[in-house]
Order: C-alpha cells, then sequence, then structure tokens
C-alpha cells in the first residue's frame, strides 16, 4: 500500500504565517503531479483523475499570488478529508490485509495436515478432525478475502475522492475568498469545476453501487453448502472435464531434501501454452517449471500419499511429482497435461479438437492388454489366399470413393497394446523338457532365414493391434493408426517394447532385442495391406489375414513406430512378395536380381538404405522406450 505524505499544507495552517503559505502551495502543485507515479493496488480509472489533477497544479500555480487568510476554511474543505483518508481508510485496508494473511497461514496449517493423512490405515475420528478443521480454516481465509477485496475495491473510489474533494474545496474557496480571483478564473473555472463535482457525483455514486453489489455477492456466497469448503467432497462420482487444454490450482511438490527425506510444498501452478508454471506466494509472476510438450504423465504411489502423479520428461527421464487435494482435481491434471502434451493448444479450435478426440477415443477404443486375449492363434498360415494386385505390384486396388470408417473398423473393436506374455506364462511354456517358443514358432526359422533372399533388419516399437472388417484399401490401416493413437493418449499408456523386425521372403519376424528370443511372426503370405502414415513418416502398418481354428478368416491391423522411415519397411515387404512371384518362373527371378543390388552372400540388398543396410542390427536403444 503506497504511503501518503504529510502535507506542509497541514503544518502551515497552524502557523498561518504568509511565507509558509506561498511554500505550502508551491509544495501542493508539485504532489499533485506526482500522483500518478503512486502505486495503489488493483488501480483504476485514473487517467481522468490524473489528467484534472495536473490542470489544477497549473490552477494552484495562478492562484498562489492570491493566498493569504484560508487558513480556516482550507483546515476544513481540505485538510480533514485527507488526513481522515490516510489514518482511516489506509489503516483499514492495511489491518484487512494482515487478517487475510493470518488465515491464509492458517489454512495452509490445515490443508498440511489433511495431506499428510494417510490412505492405508485411515483413523476416521482424525480424519473428521482433520476435514473440519480445513473446512473452518477454508471458510474463514473465505470471509478474510471477501473483506478484504471489498475494503480493495471501496478504496479505488476512497482514493479517488479523497484527491478530488479536497482540491474541489479548496479551489472554491480561493475563488469565493478573493474577489479579484473571483474576476479572473469565474467565467473558465465555473464549467470545469462543475464538470469535476459532476466527477465525484458519479465516483460516489459507482462507490454505492459496488458497495451494495459486493455486500449481495457475499451473502450468496456464504450461504452456500458447507461441501463447497469440504475437500473432496465427492468422491464416489465427481464430475471431471477431460477435455481441458489449461489448468490452475494448488498442488503439493516433492522435493527431495537428503538421500531418503523429501519435503512437500503447497505451490500455485497454472499452464501457460506448452510449459507449466509455478507461482510461490508473495511472487510477482510465475516461473517455469516443466516443458510439457511430448511429455508424459502418470500416476504414482508415492509415501502413502494420495492423488499422487508423475511427470516424465520426452527423453524418458522422471520429472516432477506432485499430489492434488481431490479425486477430481488428480484426474482433471492429468487430463489437462496429457492434452497439453499432444500440443493441442497449437491448433485454431483447440477446445473443439480435445472434445473431439476425447469423446472419438472413448466411443471408439476398449483396451486389453494380453497378447492372447483376442486371437488364441495369431500365427498365420502358408494357405491363407493372398488379395488380387494390378501389374504384379502390392498396391492394392484404389476405390472410387473413400469407405466409411465404419465399414473398415467396426465400432467399440477392442485394441491390445502388448505383444509380449507375461513372465509367468513365459516360465509355464518353458518348464522341463525341449524349450518352446511362446508363440508356438519352431526353431526350424534360423535354417528358413539363411536360405531367404532378404534379410532386412529394423528397430520397431509395437503401438496397437485391432481387428479390422476390410482389407481393400490403405484407409484401413490409416483409421487403425488414428485409433490406435487415440486410444493410447486418452488411456495414459506412454510406455512401449522395442524389437528387431526381421523382413525375409518368407516372414516378418518379430525378435527381442536383448534375448534373440522370437516374440511372433507373420507370414509374408498372409499379410494383405502395408502402408506408412502421410505426415508422421515414422508410423506404418499392415494387415494379416489369418484362419481361425473353425476354418473362419480374420484379418487384423498392427501398427508399428520405426527409427527409420516407415517407406523403407513398406519397400522391404514389397520386395519379398516380389521375390515370392519371381520365384515362381526362374527367368524372371534371375532378371530381378540382375536389376536388383546384392550383397557379399548374394542377398538382395534395399536402395538408398544407409542406416540398416546389408541386414545389419542398428545400435540398441534399450528395450522401453517412448512412443
Amino acid at each position: 500500500m503506497p504511503a501518503v505524505d504529510k502535507l506542509l499544507l497541514e503544518e502551515a495552517l497552524q502557523d498561518s504565517p504568509q511565507n509558509e503559505m506561498c511554500l505550502a502551495t508551491q509544495q501542493l502543485s508539485k504532489q499533485l503531479l506526482a500522483y500518478e507515479k503512486q502505486n495503489f493496488a488493483l488501480g483504476k480509472g485514473d487517467e481522468e483523475v490524473i489528467s484534472t489533477l495536473h490542470y489544477f497544479s497549473k490552477v494552484v500555480d495562478e492562484l498562489n499570488i492570491l493566498h493569504s487568510e484560508l487558513a480556516k476554511q482550507l483546515a476544513d474543505t481540505m485538510v480533514l478529508p485527507i488526513i481522515q483518508f490516510r489514518e482511516k481508510d489506509l489503516t483499514e485496508v492495511s489491518t484487512l490485509k494482515d487478517l487475510f494473511g493470518l488465515a491464509s497461514n492458517e489454512h495452509d496449517l490445515s490443508m498440511a495436515k489433511y495431506s499428510r493423512l494417510p490412505k492405508r490405515r485411515e483413523n476416521e475420528k482424525l480424519k473428521t478432525e482433520v476435514v473440519k478443521e480445513v473446512a473452518n480454516a477454508r471458510r474463514k481465509q473465505h470471509l478474510s478475502s471477501l473483506q478484504y477485496y471489498c475494503a480493495l475495491n471501496a478504496l479505488q473510489y476512497r482514493k479517488r475522492i479523497a484527491m478530488m474533494e479536497p482540491m474541489l474545496g479548496y479551489t472554491q474557496g480561493q475563488i469565493n475568498f478573493f474577489k479579484k480571483g473571483a474576476e479572473m478564473f469565474s467565467k473558465r473555472m465555473d464549467s470545469f469545476l462543475s464538470s469535476v463535482s459532476n466527477m465525484v457525483q458519479s465516483i460516489q455514486g459507482e462507490l454505492d453501487a459496488e458497495a451494495d453489489a459486493m455486500r449481495v455477492s457475499q451473502q450468496d456466497l456464504l450461504s452456500v453448502n458447507e461441501s463447497v469448503y469440504t475437500p473432496d467432497s465427492d468422491v464416489t462420482s465427481p464430475a471431471i472435464n477431460r477435455n481441458l487444454i489449461q489448468k490452475a490450482g494448488y498442488l503439493n511438490l516433492r522435493n527431495k531434501t537428503g538421500l531418503v527425506t523429501t519435503t512437500w510444498d503447497r505451490l500455485y501452478f497454472f499452464t501457460q501454452g506448452g510449459n507449466l508454471m509455478c507461482q510461490p506466494r508473495g511472487a510477482v509472476a510465475g516461473g517455469l517449471i516443466q516443458d510439457l510438450d511430448n511429455c508424459s504423465v502418470m500416476a504414482v504411489d508415492c509415501e502413502d500419499r494420495r492423488y499422487c502423479f508423475q511427470i516424465t520428461t520426452p527423453t524418458g527421464k522422471s520429472g516432477i511429482t506432485l499430489q492434488a487435494e481431490s479425486k477430481k482435481e488428480y484426474e482433471e491434471w492429468i487430463c489437462a497435461i496429457n492434452n497439453i502434451s499432444r500440443q493441442i493448444y497449437l491448433t485454431d479450435n483447440p477446445e473443439a479438437v480435445a472434445i473431439k478426440l476425447n469423446q472419438t477415443a472413448l466411443q471408439a477404443v476398449t483396451p486389453i492388454t494380453s497378447f492372447g486375449k483376442k486371437h488364441e492363434s495369431l500365427r498365420p498360415s502358408q494357405n491363407v489366399k493372398n488379395m488380387e494386385m494390378e501389374s504384379d505390384k502390392i498396391i492394392p486396388k484404389e476405390l472410387s470413393t473413400k469407405p466409411d470408417c465404419t465399414e473398415l473398423i467396426a465400432p467399440g473393436t477392442p485394441i491390445q497394446f502388448d505383444m509380449v506374455l507375461p513372465a509367468t506364462e513365459f516360465l509355464d511354456q518353458n518348464r522341463g523338457g525341449r524349450r518352446t517358443n511362446p508363440f508356438g514358432e519352431s526353431e526350424d526359422s534360423k535354417n528358413d532365414e539363411e536360405d531367404s533372399l532378404l534379410q532386412q533388419m529394423f528397430v520397431v516399437r509395437f503401438l496397437g493391434s485391432m481387428a479390422v472388417q476390410s482389407d481393400d484399401t490403405n484407409e484401413v490401416i490409416y483409421e487403425a493408426m488414428r485409433q490406435v493413437l487415440a486410444a493410447r493418449a486418452i488411456h495414459n499408456i506412454f510406455r512401449t517394447t522395442e524389437s528387431h523386425l526381421m523382413v525375409t521372403t518368407k516372414s516378418l519376424r518379430l525378435i527381442d532385442p536383448q534375448t534373440q528370443v522370437t516374440r511372433t511372426t507373420f507370414e509374408l503370405a498372409s499379410v494383405t495391406q502395408f502402408a506408412a502414415h502421410q505426415d508422421n513418416k515414422r508410423l506404418l502398418g499392415f494387415v494379416v489375414r489369418v484362419t481361425e481354428s473353425l476354418g473362419e478368416e480374420s484379418m487384423s491391423a498392427n501398427i508399428f513406430e520405426s527409427n527409420t522411415e516407415g517407406e523403407k519397411i513398406c519397400y522391404a515387404i514389397s520386395l519379398g512378395k516380389e521375390i515370392i512371384e519371381a520365384q515362381k518362373d526362374p527367368e524372371a527371378l534371375a532378371q530381378l536380381m540382375m536389376s536388383m543390388p546384392l550383397t557379399n552372400d548374394g542377398k538382395f540388398k534395399l536402395l538408398n538404405d544407409q542406416s540398416e543396410e546389408d541386414g545389419a542390427i542398428p545400435e540398441e536403444r534399450g528395450e522401453e522406450s517412448e512412443a
């Protein structure tokens, strides 16, 4: 709150010497010009007041030679209102500010007790006492903040009246007291003083209307249900907004103070674009805490505290750990950070994009986590028919019109996100006797690879797989990509398993980079469609047609992310299919081998392949990576 200096005019009026009166009047003119430098809280509407005071400063300079015996009149009409403003209004605001600070500290202490409540062994009596204490502290803080807010709003009007009203009495007293002054200034000052008087009355009217409105608002706010002040009042079914692209509120931040000791600080957090900001109490502005672009967020168990979540950087490094005060805040913070990490805020209409993406994903997907739940056996058969191709190419026939997504993938089709069997199942299948591959692959696959004319290795990450209804167009792969990525975002599934994809003329094999165990195999003849994403070149997918145990055929789309361009993998698959067709005719095979570059061991080599040339295994980046 700015300090209001004591006017020299007050001291001059006590002694009433002419010289001191003249000096005080000159000081008054300077103080009028310095009014615009005062920093009042929540200052607004001061532009017109400042310009008026500047004009008053010129008038004071002109009237300075006419001042003589105005001590009593000025003391009643000018000095008294200023003293009241300084000693009453400003003191009241300062007192209310201190009360609000005390209530805030009391609320922080009660929230600290509430945040330390254990979730495993809850003491209902202790919890009831702490919750009641939090509610009382919030009510007290709310009441003190309302009173402080009302006083600040009233100050915006009183500060203007405190400067305008004394100057009005001062100027009118000068003109009325001195006949010469009235003759000099009355004609040009009458309209100005009339407008100033109207301005003061208008501000007073606004103050009265604001005070009445604030009294009504205060009564309405204080008459709300007690559950408003109770933290986490609706635990079972809170109304959660999953389409947020910005969020603000108080969270507990976990800080390490030693090797095994930690502290939790309650701070105010808010999002700004793609950044998470934090503003400590008393700070003028917030500071950057975490860049949210392409990051991941997940729920964590931390020190037996409820509603904790952790933000992980795009490189997989663990970031900050935060705690929300309720389930609603906990869910909304995770959804908001998730939406921001997908850079929805950069679109023209981010709210609509978030709503559409979340609604589509919730309606279209239901996640499953086991690779064996969707099909009893995913191993393709050599007897599956290949689809018709034009001009001996792998590119499928284009449809005249783009099919509807429901024709390609049935609504509500489940999505699987994991291609690896659980460890217990793997051990059960490998106990005793001859070692058996968990996906039914024979150990002769390595011999088959040695006889293959094509061997290309690529680093890929499995994103998801789902059943499809058609394999006549590439649109089924693009639609599967969209639904898999949307499902991963909705269900906060960000981690993927890295594999080596071996492309040969007989099959596509996914190999564990650590153990070199084949995770699954797709026969190349059963791959009926394959394509890379049109915008994200690292995304690719292929459709596999398999025969079930009852003789029925089923189709599934498998979506991957690669370290290289997906077009290279598609080209390798296409080349493998060309070699299969050429092997039926020895002359066509010889012509194909003459037109393609070969490796030293007589195998086909991909063109324009620098990173993974000659089937070399690329450098491993670790089994777990970010999608």
